[in-house]
């Protein structure tokens, strides 16, 4: 049996972490600064840690590929079959013709673009990210914000920075649970801790998102909006997580959130929406943007791209808006309101739930399993319960009810396969990146090294969580990374392992923005496969100051704010 030495290089846990860090300095400068594609730089960190995983860690060459493979598979399934079943729901509503609708309907709630980011990308998109995670909330809430007319690469942004607050809490708490099962302290303790952090992010996501569409002027005439929703979704969060569920914390949230909006509506209208609407539809994105964005056929301003005649556009949005009947608004939205009912009865209905559960299938890897110590080397091949399959047989029904063809139907879902076969190389590759550095112990060495910082620990310990969600895509991962870690090395320096733990799951939510696969998935969504390094290099300055805040609040609640997180 291979047992992982944390430290194989001259015993210094310094040293190894940094030959430890080589696969993740591979991709982040591959994709930050030499702009490769994303599938190549993944392909390539793979490769360098294998490299170190055989010749530094001495893991058998076998059982390195093996954990490679086992990674890939599920970078497949369930991951991008998730990423699969909602662009193909999407693209359905764009051959049924019911997408403009959409975007119409969208209007009539509030003209305003930067208005529309926070309604589609935070509150729904954290709905998503309750209901299903994984990139669901990246894939869907992105081809939304192209519907209404945001370019491709804003739209990737807004819905990365938006789904920060909510993931902590994500696919019913799935990561804080995570956390609970490994450390033996109970869930609703951990979730307690995380509703006194993630609030915090949740107050000032909305502001950024402005920024992010329409800069300063933006944030000027949208401020008391965004602020409002973002305050009202972090008090939701708090409340529930401390006071009503922790499984139903973002639900509650995210609702909690659009209420607010839609009641702040009624008394109060934002300034330059019309103007805004122009910067937005009709300024080349600082050339970045061009051609055609992904299943609208909408021509996007770029370096040498075509520009939109903005105010034909606007017209024709408020023509259409203009003669939407009760009926053609509920088919617009009843993609998006089955997805919520689907998910909500397979997720809060018992007997749906453990039915669903039922039919998953456990598999001890061939060769792996057993071969390596203090590993999970089960994969859960979850063939019904999956969303992604949730999501597929939502697609169908769409397709169906809005008048596709069952030929159609089945042609679109090819269409959409060979579309995302470069995000299926990546996910695939980056999971399988996280998979060997996890099992040969290198994402281990690193975490072993920070937590020996002593004091420090407590304004370092969130870096663990985002580097975990970093290299994996999952915030669920990241704890089961390191959550243990986390609460062994609090105890060690004398701090509280609630805190610590929680740190982990709030450090690792501003992390996801910046992982290669979260990347994929906004990418392939809005019709930017192959353009990664962009999105990452305008996002990476993003995460980094987010994690910093995070890191002085838990070192602050540590200390002078220990009242914060008492029991």
């Amino acid at each position: 049996m291979y047992s992982p030495d944390l430290a194989p290089i001259a015993d210094s846990l310094a040293w190894s972490s940094l030959v430890a860090a080589l696969p993740l300095l591979t991709i982040f400068i591959t994709l930050g600064v030499l702009r490769w594609k994303a599938h190549v730089s993944a392909l390539a960190a793979v490769a360098v840690a294998l490299a170190v995983a055989i010749f530094e860690y001495d893991m058998p060459a076998h059982l390195a590929l093996l954990s490679a493979s086992e990674g890939g598979v599920f970078g497949l399934f369930p991951i991008m079959w998730i990423v699969l079943g909602a662009l193909f729901l999407h693209q359905l509503t764009v051959v049924s013709g019911k997408f403009e609708d959409l975007r119409a309907t969208f209007h009539l709630i509030s003209e305003d673009t930067r208005i529309q980011a926070i309604i589609i990308a935070f509150c729904f998109g954290g709905l998503l990210e309750a209901l299903a995670g994984f990139g669901a909330p990246a894939a869907i809430s992105g081809v939304m914000l192209v519907a209404v007319g945001f370019p491709a690469l804003r739209a990737a942004m807004v819905v990365l920075l938006a789904n920060t607050a909510p993931v902590a809490f994500g696919a019913m708490a799935i990561p804080i649970i995570t956390a609970g099962t490994l450390t033996g302290i109970p869930y609703e303790e951990i979730g307690a801790v995380v509703g006194r952090q993630t609030p915090f992010l949740a107050l000032f996501v909305p502001l950024i998102l402005v920024f992010v569409a329409d800069g300063r002027r933006g944030v000027r005439e949208v401020w008391p909006l965004a602020l409002t929703v973002g305050a009202v979704f972090g008090l939701a969060q708090f409340v529930s997580s401390n006071l009503v569920s922790v499984e139903l914390t973002d639900v509650v949230a995210s609702l909690s959130g659009l209420a607010a909006a839609v009641l702040m509506l009624r008394v109060w209208k934002p300034k330059g929406s019309a103007e805004a609407a122009e910067r937005l539809l009709g300024s080349p994105d600082s050339g970045t943007d061009s051609g055609t964005d992904s299943g609208t056929g909408t021509r996007t301003g770029g370096s040498g791209g075509v520009v939109l005649d903005t105010k034909k556009e606007l017209a024709q949005v408020a023509e259409r808006a203009a003669l939407l009947t009760p009926g053609r608004i509920t088919m617009a939205l009843f993609p998006y309101l089955l997805v919520i009912a689907v998910f909500c009865i397979a997720k809060l209905v018992p007997p749906v739930t453990d039915f669903l559960a039922a039919t998953d299938r456990k598999i001890e890897w061939p060769g792996l399993h057993g071969a390596v110590d203090s590993a999970s080397t089960v994969y859960t091949w979850q063939w019904l319960s999956s969303p992604g399959t949730l999501l597929l047989l939502c697609a169908i029904v769409v397709g169906l009810v809005q008048g596709v063809k069952a030929r159609r139907i089945l042609g679109e879902l090819v269409t959409t396969v060979i579309t995302l076969r470069f995000a299926f190389l990546t996910v695939a590759s980056v999971l399988a990146l996280a998979y060997v550095m996890n099992l040969s112990g290198q994402t281990q060495t690193m975490g072993h090294w920070i937590a020996g910082t002593g004091a420090a620990f407590a304004f370092l310990s969130p870096i663990l969580g985002w580097l975990g969600t970093a290299v994996t895509g999952s915030d669920t991962s990241a704890n089961a990374l390191f959550a243990t870690l986390q609460q062994s090395a609090a105890e060690q320096a004398g701090l509280d392992p609630h805190l610590m733990v929680a740190a982990n799951t709030s450090g690792g939510v501003v992390g996801k923005m910046i992982s290669p696969q979260n990347l994929t998935i906004a990418a392939a969504a809005v019709g930017l496969a192959g353009r990664e390094s962009d999105i990452f290099r305008r996002l990476v300055g993003w995460s980094l100051g987010l994690l910093f805040l995070v890191c002085l609040l838990v070192g602050l609640q540590s200390t002078v704010l220990s009242w914060m997180v008492s029991r």
